[in-house]
């Protein structure tokens, strides 16, 4: 006999956007019985945000319980309710890309959804409000066992961190003890542009667009993630973000400034970690620069002193850029460091970490607001945790 359960979820956000936190219920619909009761924080988020991740995490336990079960979804959010019947169009990028996750977890399933009242959905609210409360997640089963609760913080560590040192490196093969204190830094690559948009070269003296409709989206995306640091997600091992550091190029500061304000924390700008300039190349698609100028497009593709008319050679650009990291490690040692920046200038930051070659400059993909951690203790030592991360994207 196929087990019939009923999934009730809702989400907050104190200030919308705020704090925000999710709740949902995993019912027998048969006995009425509730099986599991699941909170999540989220960080800085939207209250259309928090739902949807009220409603991914219902469907996640519930099928987690029976992966054959028929759900019947049951929220007070009619934006969800209508967008998940196929109702309602989606047109908010940030529910596009959660519509998708849930969309991706009922597919083949049997799974209805249904509307109700405020006042019948307290007890997901109730579980929205204490993980906001709490700031912390929770799994509650009462499934063929008296109830106990399964904090975060109380299960087995996740497989990101189960080998993590959170204060010296954590490879047995690294050298030595630390004497300089730990300095988390966080890269975040901007947001889109129209250029980034059109796949145009865009450098430092260029043409110095603003964020896109996108690009906005994006950096929002990114400081909700970043939000959840030290709390929930595939960062939580990590400690709250202390401050943030941006280039003085504009997109990189009003994806810095969206940071800083998400997050409540203070924005600082460093000239050093402003892009690269392509000089004349500026605002033209890789196509046009090498017809312009095509015997110095090749000799300066792979090249560590051949700069491109009126621009920046790599050997120039690369002091600048470990210059810019050791005020980095000076200003802020000891701290959990967003550093918002470009595709070279984090290139540049992985290169000087992992005492890589001139390649390093051309190998990583860094998307725009993707998110790659290094810790360093001063330039003792340095670890990579993560390199271009676009989950939250």
């Amino acid at each position: 006999m196929t087990l019939r359960l009923i999934v009730e979820a809702d989400g907050g956000s104190r200030g919308n956007p705020g704090s925000a936190g999710s709740g949902s219920v995993v019912i027998d619909a048969e006995s009425g019985e509730v099986l599991f009761e699941v909170a999540r924080y989220i960080g800085i988020a939207t209250n259309n945000v928090a739902e949807y991740v009220a409603l991914i995490a219902g469907l996640e336990q519930a099928f987690l319980h029976d992966a054959e079960a028929e759900i019947l979804v049951r929220m007070d959010s009619k934006l969800v309710i209508e967008q998940m019947a196929g109702r309602w169009k989606i047109k908010h990028p940030d529910m596009q890309q959660l519509a998708i996750r849930a969309q991706s977890l009922v597919r083949g399933k049997s799974v209805a959804w249904q509307w109700i009242p405020r006042e019948l959905n307290s007890k997901a609210d109730a579980l929205a409000n204490r993980a906001m409360d709490q700031e912390a997640d929770s799994v509650v089963s009462l499934f063929a066992q008296a109830a106990t609760e399964q904090k975060v913080s109380e299960v087995a560590p996740q497989a990101a961190s189960v080998e993590f040192n959170s204060e010296k490196p954590s490879s047995v093969r690294a050298p030595g003890e630390v004497t300089e204190a730990l300095t988390t830094i966080i890269l975040v690559r901007h947001g889109r542009t129209s250029l980034t948009e059109s796949k145009k070269i865009s450098g430092r003296g260029g043409q110095d667009p603003k964020l896109s409709e996108n690009g906005v989206s994006d950096a929002e995306a990114v400081a909700n993630e970043l939000g959840r640091l030290g709390n929930s997600g595939p960062w939580a091992f990590l400690p709250k973000v202390d401050v943030v550091v941006a280039s003085p190029i504009a997109r990189t500061q009003q994806t810095g400034k969206i940071i800083a304000e998400q997050l409540d924390v203070p924005i600082f700008t460093n000239d050093d970690i402003a892009e690269i300039s392509f000089g004349n190349w500026d605002g033209l698609t890789s196509a046009e620069a090498a017809l312009r100028d095509p015997e110095l497009w090749e000799s300066w593709r792979g090249s560590w002193d051949i700069a491109p008319p009126a621009g920046e050679a790599l050997v120039d650009f690369d002091q600048r850029i470990q210059a810019g990291l050791d005020a980095i490690l000076a200003e802020h040692a000891g701290k959990v460091v967003v550093v918002v920046s470009h595709v070279m200038p984090i290139r540049g930051f992985i290169r000087s970490v992992m005492q890589a070659g001139v390649s390093a400059y051309w190998r990583p993909q860094i998307a725009p607001c993707s998110i790659s951690i290094l810790r360093c203790w001063g330039r003792e030592a340095a670890e990579v945790v993560a390199m271009n991360s676009t989950s939250h994207l």
